[in-house]
């Protein structure tokens, strides 16, 4: 939601600014600069297995509005799996967490701090192929006798 707040107010911006200059290709780069700039979203690695969302939000709370914290979590067996996101309603509250909180101690471990990176999307569907147990036929000569 505050993502599209500050888009909203950036594309405002650009076309108040573009109606009053005669060159408008200006404004367009500088805005999708701002909007790739302003990322708000921090990975947060080298989580202890007892870092919960809520204790997560409160590390973070302090440099800023934190919109959500998530601890990523294993479908299978429950447990954290060591990392998780904290989203924050600007940049710059995201980028002071970023340096101040990397290589802090949190729940007794050591935490990496950085920019969260957009993953590249998944192909869909289940996966289809082989294992590696290699069945089928002509693989094995002990079947021939069968």
């Amino acid at each position: 939601m505050a993502f599209y707040n500050k888009l909203g107010g950036l594309l405002r911006q650009s076309i108040s600014t573009s109606s009053n200059s005669l060159n408008a290709q200006t404004s367009a780069p500088s805005m999708l600069n701002a909007i790739r700039c302003m990322s708000t979203k921090l990975f947060v690695g080298g989580l202890s297995y007892g870092t919960d969302d809520q204790s997560l939000k409160d590390a973070f709370t302090s440099f800023g509005d934190v919109v959500d914290a998530k601890v990523i979590i294993d479908r299978d067996s429950g447990r954290s799996k060591g990392f998780g996101f904290v989203n924050y309603t600007d940049g710059e509250s995201a980028k002071e967490a970023m340096t101040a909180m990397d290589g802090q101690e949190l729940n007794g471990r050591n935490i990496r701090v950085s920019l969260a990176q957009e993953r590249a999307p998944r192909s869909g569907g289940f996966r289809s192929g082989g294992g590696g147990y290699g069945g089928g036929y002509g693989g094995s000569r002990e079947n021939d006798a069968y």
